[in-house]
């Protein structure tokens, strides 16, 4: 498809990526839509926390949202699609990662940008319990990444699955990891690390004799983290095998059903691989929207919905 036209133009503090990034994270309040938690059960034992929120009118149709690195269905960015999409027509699940709902889960594995067979529980759980018609897909970063490569790896097991929207997302992951080492994602970077060593401190309750005091220590970057942790956890060889291994960039060309992928050129977090134009302006159904502005996860647009909210309420909505 040729590569899309991004009309959005934010107000002029808004151009600014990391105003745009760090606003619409932390300074941004939505309403609280209501919320449903279901406990799903997966097939090695551990459990999601899924957060539903239906329509008033009744819904046919179903979203399924994915949220990043280190987030929950509790959001601003979650929330934000939640209202919007459970306010015209549509029922939400909102997936916690596992680990991530608020309770640590129960294996020594955790959530990763490439762990699709959760995604496919959860989609083998709602063709199964449920009878909707319709079935889309949002991601968002780490998000994004998991669902682009479902989509991507094989052939799709369930009909009703028919369109998917993903956002700032780091297509090559190791391109990512480059960029929020440089200086000027520094405070991202900690943030992060922080985040995940409190994660590995939780894991080493449960798990004492898999995760010592020294390799929580030696845990001084991201990397670090996904080369004691992250590989040996999900059966990788080391950070750079799991970053081979998950990004979405290599399954594109395997997505049949048509996926918008709205990432911001000036979102920091993002090298010039996880813009893949050549495969977008040669592909029938991935649609490719680069807009100037947005940061990372950010799309700000005055009044109740940001822009990438709007934006994939009307994709969805027009796939037959």
């Amino acid at each position: 498809m040729p590569l899309v036209q991004s009309p959005y133009r934010p107000p002029l503090l808004y151009r600014n990526g990391h105003f745009s990034t760090i606003y619409s994270a932390l300074l941004r309040k939505v309403d609280f839509p209501e919320q449903k938690r279901e406990r799903l059960t997966l097939p090695d034992g551990d459990f999601l926390d899924l957060d539903w929120s239906y329509s008033e009118t009744g819904a046919d149709r179903l979203l399924i949202l994915l949220h990043g690195l280190e987030g929950n269905a509790q959001r601003p960015y979650i929330l934000g699609s939640v209202a919007i999409f459970s306010h015209s027509g549509w029922d939400v699940c909102a997936v916690n990662l596992r680990g991530c709902s608020g309770e640590p889960n129960k294996r020594y594995r955790s959530y990763h940008s490439g762990a699709t067979e959760d995604l496919e529980a959860v989609l083998q759980h709602v063709v199964s319990t449920c009878s909707y018609n319709k079935i889309c897909l949002k991601g968002f970063s780490l998000g994004g990444n998991l669902l682009l490569k479902y989509l991507g790896e094989k052939p799709l097991h369930f009909k009703e699955v028919c369109g998917a929207v993903a956002i700032s997302v780091p297509c090559d992951l190791h391109d990512s990891l480059i960029q929020l080492n440089k200086p000027k994602n520094f405070l991202y970077a900690r943030r992060f690390r922080m985040n995940l060593i409190q994660k590995l401190r939780d894991k080493q309750k449960l798990f004492p004799g898999l995760i010592t005091e020294q390799t929580i220590r030696e845990v001084k970057t991201l990397k670090d983290f996904d080369d004691l942790y992250t590989s040996k956890a999900h059966g990788f060889k080391d950070a750079l095998d799991y970053y081979h291994s998950c990004s979405s960039l290599q399954f594109l060309e395997g997505i049949s059903i048509p996926a918008l992928l709205l990432n911001a050129r000036n979102d920091s977090f993002l090298g010039a691989k996880c813009y893949p134009v050549q495969i977008a302006s040669k592909h029938e159904q991935i649609y490719l929207e680069m807009p100037e502005y947005g940061g990372h996860v950010g799309f700000y647009r005055q009044g109740t919905f940001y822009y990438n909210e709007e934006r994939a309420l009307s994709f969805l909505n027009n796939l037959t």
